[in-house]
């Protein structure tokens, strides 16, 4: 299966240290560039509520 991996805008590490999604017919797949084969698998009730935890954090960028 082919998985298209999406990187934030705010992900500039130049050391390859960002966080990456992708959907799949379940839920949402999560890793960090820097270790891709490690994969957090998230069921659609845990994407849900990790996306609506993560829509109300305080953003901490350097832009």
């Amino acid at each position: 299966m082919h998985l298209d991996w999406h990187k934030s805008s705010y992900s500039e590490d130049s050391d390859g240290n960002c966080l990456e999604v992708a959907r799949h017919e379940d839920g949402l797949l999560i890793r960090e560039s820097d270790d891709p084969d490690v994969i957090a698998d998230l069921g659609t009730a845990a994407a849900r509520a990790f996306l609506g935890y993560v829509r109300h954090m305080p953003l901490h960028s350097s832009k």
